[in-house]
């Protein structure tokens, strides 16, 4: 009975511990990496200290076992795992701030309106291209408010050309208060496209 559970530890529970631990310390290293790439240099120590040590637990544990392959498939298979799981997070946190930019024939006042009705900090240039005068429209956005802001864009002109870039650091005042809700604005303005657009 003493062998079989043996059996059952090395060939079933301690792999599957392996690659759990791994999806673990490669999300907080993807996650790490990401913090200190937006300037989040306090929290990307703490993050590699349980890194690191998780790591440790895990080879070591394959060291003791070193020669039963399946955990080194277990070990892989959490690495990848792990840095699916690490972006996933990342993307769902939608930290960080983004610059977005539009480029527009048709006239934007009503869209530069909108924006700066909801709290935005619009800069708008006129400029030309290839086929005459344009709108440049500029505005600093928090990463999770990027698509609010685009479909308001496409809702107002389907052929504007937008671009989106992340910025490493803002100056203050650069992102609209929390005194209102700015998405609960853009979100209206879409609706009121449509109708317009039914008409």
């Amino acid at each position: 009975m003493h062998i079989f559970q043996s059996e059952i530890l090395n060939i079933i529970i301690l792999p599957i511990l392996i690659f759990l631990s791994r999806i673990f310390d490669v999300t907080l290293g993807t996650l790490r990496i990401i913090f200190v790439s937006k300037g989040m240099r306090y929290i990307a120590p703490i993050i590699g200290f349980f890194e690191v040590l998780i790591w440790l637990i895990v080879i070591s544990q394959i060291m003791k076992n070193i020669d039963q392959w399946w955990n080194y498939l277990a070990y892989a298979g959490g690495f990848a795992t792990g840095n699916f799981v690490g972006m996933w997070i990342e993307s769902r946190m939608a930290m960080g701030i983004s610059l977005v930019r539009v480029i527009t024939r048709t006239n934007a006042e009503g869209l530069i309106q909108t924006l700066r009705f909801a709290g935005y900090r619009v800069t708008n240039v006129t400029a030309m291209n290839n086929d005459g005068e344009v709108e440049v429209i500029f505005l600093p956005i928090r990463r999770k408010e990027i698509s609010a802001v685009i479909d308001l864009v496409k809702e107002y002109n389907p052929k504007a050309l937008y671009t989106v870039e992340e910025v490493q650091s803002l100056s203050e005042g650069a992102l609209p208060h929390r005194r209102y809700s700015h998405l609960g604005v853009l979100d209206f303005s879409q609706r009121f496209f449509r109708r317009r657009k039914g008409k």
